[in-house]
């Protein structure tokens, strides 16, 4: 039987999301910027995808829909890349302006920042150690000349769900012109929120982590902010997406995006995580001896689980698991390619060498407690025979 438990990083491709995919390739292949018929079919399965997908996020209203105020991009990465250059290239006097970031960001956002650094952009890091936002140093970095405040909703490496609600309505109170952003691509389907009740003025989603083709993501962008032309566009050209990504659209992964969200509501947002919470506690109580389970000192979204070996490096163990078609990680996909250590874990206070032995389990609704005791077995002969040949 194989077990998949890296959800994180990526997930399979659901039925309905293949489906509308497929219609898209085969029957709505127009031009959604043409203005015959095809490119016109192809314009309102863009729209569909638009609404459902503002429908998940509790933005339900049509008028949104049209407003431009969801822009589809060609990934998270992407969508966080434009809330960032995006709005401190929109004005002028944000040059050398004050960006706020945490330590523990995705490098989508980390990358970004240092660039914006070379610019003469300056960057605060705030402290996330045990999971928990550096609330007493975020206040003391934040001032008027503040551009923007990118915190992350969900760790995807610890799980970690910082308080950014109160990190953004600080930030609001201060100066109702410094831009809040979050990426939310761990925190989307998975835990309850709302981006007006959090203050979050522009927020990153992902398809490929919610069932959807690779290849898409969004950036939700608070009206007030298009209205004064508070972002402008990375990519140039054609002036698709309202102007803010030029390009032809990636109709296709729109429309498996699309139909990935639909159905999603908050009732089975909550169901989902009631679920994950109850396969946490019954992992717990079924790790092998020597096994530590990171657990953030505050909040946390319970489908990410990072757990440390006993003095097993994290390679290794992926190395057996697979061996045994059961799937894992040793951290964040998108920088399992980078030869250092993981920048996350040790700002959640792991020593370099716990860092290298520490594996995440990610969840998903359909994982069971059948498949999380398979890997829990299959972990225990892992730590067994693997400590014996080292």
């Amino acid at each position: 039987m194989e077990v998949y438990l890296d959800n994180s990083a990526t997930t399979e491709v659901s039925p309905e999301a293949v489906k509308k995919s497929k219609e898209a390739m085969e029957l709505v292949w127009g031009n959604p910027s043409s203005l015959h018929s095809r490119g016109l079919d192809a314009e309102k399965l863009i729209l569909e995808a638009r609404e459902n997908i503002l429908k998940s996020l509790g933005v339900a209203d049509r008028a949104s829909a049209k407003s431009g105020r969801l822009v589809f991009t060609g990934s998270g990465t992407e969508a966080d890349n434009l809330a960032l250059f995006g709005t401190v290239h929109a004005k002028a006097q944000n040059r050398g302006g004050r960006i706020i970031t945490t330590d523990s960001e995705h490098p989508a956002v980390l990358e970004s920042c240092r660039a914006l650094e070379s610019e003469g952009f300056n960057v605060v890091y705030i402290r996330t150690r045990g999971g928990v936002l550096d609330m007493e140093q975020y206040m003391n970095a934040l001032t008027p000349q503040t551009v923007i405040v990118s915190i992350m909703a969900v760790n995807n490496e610890t799980g970690a769900a910082y308080d950014i609600k109160s990190a953004f309505d600080a930030a609001h109170k201060l100066s109702p012109d410094i831009v809040t952003h979050t990426d939310a691509v761990q925190a989307y389907t998975h835990i309850p929120f709302s981006p007006d009740r959090l203050g979050a003025d522009l927020v990153t989603i992902s398809g490929h982590k919610i069932h959807a083709p690779k290849g898409t993501g969004a950036l939700l962008i608070r009206p007030e902010l298009l209205k004064s032309k508070r972002i402008v566009p990375v990519i140039r050209g054609g002036g698709q997406e309202n102007g803010l990504r030029s390009g032809t659209e990636n109709v296709p992964g729109i429309a498996g995006f699309g139909a990935a969200a639909a159905g999603i509501t908050a009732a089975r947002i909550s169901n989902d995580l009631r679920h994950f919470s109850d396969l946490r506690e019954y992992l717990m109580c079924r790790l092998p001896n020597g096994v530590r389970i990171n657990t953030p000192e505050g909040k946390y979204a319970p489908h990410i689980i990072s757990l440390t070996l006993p003095n097993i490096k994290s390679e290794s163990m992926l190395n057996f698991l697979s061996g045994h078609e059961i799937y894992v990680s040793s951290g964040s996909a998108c920088s399992s390619h980078g030869k250092k250590g993981s920048h996350v874990l040790a700002a959640f206070g792991l020593s370099l060498r716990d860092a290298d032995c520490t594996i995440r389990v990610s969840l998903d609704r359909s994982t069971s407690k059948e498949m999380l005791g398979i890997f829990a077995d299959t972990l225990a002969e892992g730590c067994e025979t693997l400590v014996k040949i080292n």
